[in-house]
C-alpha cells in the first residue's frame, strides 16, 4: 500500500522513538528522507544514519537518535508542508523558529537545506518541517 506522506511518517517514527527512549529507529529509504537526515545530522539533532538494502528494491535507513543528559535532543519536530497543503516562502518572509534556537528545513532549487543555509544562499522554497 502506498504511503501518502513518507516524510511525515519518518518524522513520526523519530518522535515516537525518542518518546520511547530508543537508541535507533528504522524507516524506508528515499532520496528526500536522506536529504532531510543529512540536514538533521549536520545541525546536530541526530547522531547519524545508515542505509541498508534488504532485497531487490527494498532499502531502509537506521537512524541513531541523540540524547543529552538522558533527554532527547529533539524537543519538537513538526511537519509544516503536507501533501494536501504545500507551504512555500521567499527568503525575505522566512521567520526564525524559537528565536533562532530551532531550525526550519526547506526544499529549495539548490537542494534540501536548513533555514540558515537558505539565508546564506539567498534562496527560498518549500518549508518541509521545523525542529527544536
Amino acid at each position: 500500500m502506498a504511503m501518502s506522506d513518507p516524510l511525515g511518517d519518518m518524522l513520526a517514527r523519530i518522535r515516537n522513538g525518542q518518546a520511547a527512549k530508543q537508541t535507533t529507529v528504522t524507516c524506508p529509504a528515499s532520496r528526500l528522507r536522506k536529504n532531510v537526515l543529512e540536514v538533521l545530522q549536520r545541525e546536530g539533532y541526530i547522531r547519524g544514519y545508515s542505509w541498508a538494502e534488504h532485497g531487490k528494491g527494498i532499502s531502509e535507513f537506521t537512524i541513531e537518535l541523540k540524547y543529552a543528559e538522558g533527554q532527547p535532543v529533539i524537543k519538537q519536530i513538526d511537519r509544516i508542508s503536507k501533501p494536501g497543503r504545500r507551504v512555500y516562502t521567499g527568503i525575505k518572509h522566512l521567520q526564525k523558529f524559537y528565536g533562532g534556537l530551532g531550525i526550519s528545513i526547506l526544499s529549495t532549487p539548490q537542494g534540501v537545506m536548513s533555514d540558515s543555509e537558505a539565508r546564506a544562499a539567498n534562496v527560498g522554497g518549500e518549508i518541509l518541517c521545523r525542529v527544536f
